[in-house]
């Protein structure tokens, strides 16, 4: 049997204000049963339409109250159909109790979102990377300005989240901050990461994702041949910081460290292996994964010739990525390199030139890597093969 469901706004005329106006309330009645609070409105009475339950003309008062009252007759609605969905019975007092946030405890996104930040943020410096924590924070501000556009509203309830507004976030990305497929592949991957945890603790009963599909473009990962490596060693540098930034990446390439990786390092991530060889053994700062790497004469001669430069125990004075970046960019112009040369290229030099081509087998590269995934270490594979 179908529920009669009915609102309705009316004046409590029994209690004017010293100012004639008298306040607005609102009345749900479900099968029978009644319930009412106020809007937190109060009217003129002679400019109120009975029948309608709104103000009458166009002023700026009727409209901006009617709007009000629009908002009202809407959230009840919304709260109605949710409650007819998770409970399947439902009385003018639940409704009510819910549009006012009384007895219900409000498991909303970005509060949730706003939490996994937060407890992230701790972990920075230990298990977790700053650059990690702050993607969080932009993806948490794109969530916010997606809801704000297309809900009017600051927040949405958890149980409101399905495949629609996944799709209308995609598009959002896509329309209105102009992101590339991979990089919205990116933050879904952190959107779907929040939405597992409001699953996994119960405050979620449906998976929005589900039907969602989103793949990652390939797109060629740019690296130094041989030649343009050994071209990039030979080069003479204009000053001594472009010499540490060009050597820096030198190191890289024969290394496979991440920017962070090799800012992070210290002289106790050298260590002498049985056979006399130095190693360099460390932790992936990103994926906080274990990572062994033998040192070849180039980068062992590289880290010879900054000892002393740096404090704190580290092995180099790491400029800012930023820095590295726009140097390099300039040595790529000086030495003719026809590649956008940035600090990851190196690592991408490492396991394209200096391993993979070498035939060292991909399972071997990937634990120097550092990857979690031998997946992550196929897409270099993928790339052509190179000629020693």
């Amino acid at each position: 049997m179908r529920s009669t469901f009915k609102i309705l706004f009316y004046l409590k005329k029994n209690n004017p204000k010293p100012d004639g106006t008298v306040p607005a309330m609102c009345r749900i009645t479900i099968d029978g049963t009644i319930s009412q609070f106020s809007c937190k409105l109060t009217v003129l009475p002679h400019l109120w339409d009975t029948k309608a339950g709104r103000l009458t003309g166009k002023s700026t008062l009727a409209v901006k109250t009617n709007l009000t009252l629009d908002k009202i007759r809407g959230d009840i609605n919304r709260h109605y159909q949710e409650i007819m969905q998770t409970d399947g019975f439902v009385t003018a007092d639940k409704v009510k109790n819910a549009y006012l946030g009384l007895g219900v405890k409000q498991d909303t996104f970005l509060t949730l979102f706003a939490k996994h930040n937060q407890e992230f943020s701790k972990k920075v410096g230990y298990n977790r990377a700053k650059g990690t924590y702050k993607r969080y924070c932009l993806l948490c501000n794109h969530v916010a300005n997606y809801i704000k556009q297309e809900y009017n509203r600051e927040d949405i309830y958890l149980k409101e989240l399905n495949l629609a507004f996944i799709n209308g976030f995609e598009h959002y990305l896509r329309t209105e901050r102009n992101c590339s497929t991979n990089t919205i592949w990116n933050y879904m991957i952190g959107v779907k990461h929040i939405v597992s945890i409001a699953r996994n603790a119960g405050q979620l009963a449906i998976n929005p994702f589900a039907g969602y599909l989103i793949s990652p473009e390939q797109k060629d990962r740019g690296f130094l041949t041989k030649e343009e490596l050994q071209l990039l060693i030979n080069a003479k540098m204009k000053n001594a910081q472009y010499e540490l930034v060009r050597d820096l990446f030198v190191f890289s390439s024969f290394c496979g460290l991440s920017y962070s990786d090799v800012k992070n390092l210290t002289k106790s991530n050298l260590q002498t292996s049985f056979d006399g060889h130095l190693w360099i053994i460390t932790r992936r700062q990103k994926t906080n994964t274990d990572s062994s790497i033998r040192l070849l004469e180039v980068p062992k001669r590289i880290i010879e010739k900054y000892k002393g430069y740096s404090r704190d125990n580290r092995i180099f004075p790491v400029p800012s990525n930023s820095s590295c970046n726009a140097i390099l960019k300039k040595i790529a112009k000086q030495c003719g390199i026809n590649k956008r040369l940035t600090y990851h290229v190196s690592r991408h030099t490492f396991s394209t030139t200096v391993t993979l081509s070498q035939g060292v087998p991909i399972e071997t590269v990937s634990r120097m890597l550092g990857h979690t995934n031998i997946k992550t270490t196929q897409i270099y594979a993928s790339a052509p093969r190179l000629v020693a």
